[in-house]
């Protein structure tokens, strides 16, 4: 589903120094899997995150996702990559403010050429308990009715990896466990392979697998090392 081998990534400080935010990582992810990546603010988990979904490229190593070379691709080709199966949670939504809850679930299914687009995005929004909620604008609605939203436009289509970044980082813990019920609920239920970026132990631990990020480099943990 997702190999990394020996990915780096340097940029250039501001002081011109060059700044190494990936040092050799190296990851495989098997389909199905679910796999939490933790670390402090500023370790390189969304970093890795976006080089592994092809938003962004690394300065070294070999990415292979869905069966193609990253590195090898250019903007266009990785983004057909990415409508072919790959989606996207976000700590702030990211819905389309002009669009309804119902338009942001049909696009992606749109691009995807799925005839029943409504149909679907109606189904998907009922799953999240958001059938009332149809017409509503995104502000009109709540960050967590927000967050439901996206996690049916994410499952849209029956993407074959979901990439979620801080899913419930603007969301109290109350709508924030409520959050992370349906995504996992929802993920197993469609066997979507599921990589997480989190600062949040629990959260981590509801993953088949833990890695942690430090100083740019990455380091396996089993559940009892993602509590301490």
């Amino acid at each position: 589903m997702l190999e990394l081998t020996r990915v780096g990534k340097t940029v250039q400080a501001a002081s011109g120094d060059s700044l190494t935010l990936l040092n050799e990582v190296s990851l495989t992810i098997s389909s199905g899997t679910s796999l939490a990546i933790v670390g402090a603010s500023g370790s390189g988990k969304s970093t890795l995150l976006g080089i592994m979904a092809g938003l962004d490229l690394p300065t070294g190593g070999a990415i292979r996702l869905l069966g193609h070379e990253l590195q090898q691709l250019d903007e266009d080709q990785r983004a057909s990559v990415r409508a072919e199966g790959v989606s996207f949670v976000f700590q702030n939504f990211q819905l389309l403010p002009g669009l309804t809850a119902l338009e942001n679930v049909m696009l992606p299914l749109e691009i995807r050429g799925r005839q029943q687009a409504r149909g679907e995005a109606r189904e998907l929004l009922d799953s999240v308990g958001l059938s009332h909620r149809l017409d509503h604008y995104p502000s009109q609605l709540s960050g967590g009715e927000q967050q439901r939203v996206a996690l049916a436009r994410a499952f849209a289509g029956d993407p074959k990896i979901l990439f979620a970044d801080e899913p419930t980082g603007n969301l109290d813990r109350n709508t924030g466990k409520q959050i992370e019920d349906l995504l996992f609920t929802m993920n197993r239920e469609r066997g979507t392979t599921l990589v997480l970026v989190t600062h949040d132990p629990a959260l981590a631990e509801r993953c088949s697998r833990q890695v942690q990020m430090t100083n740019g480099q990455l380091q396996e943990l089993n559940p009892a090392e993602v509590s301490s």
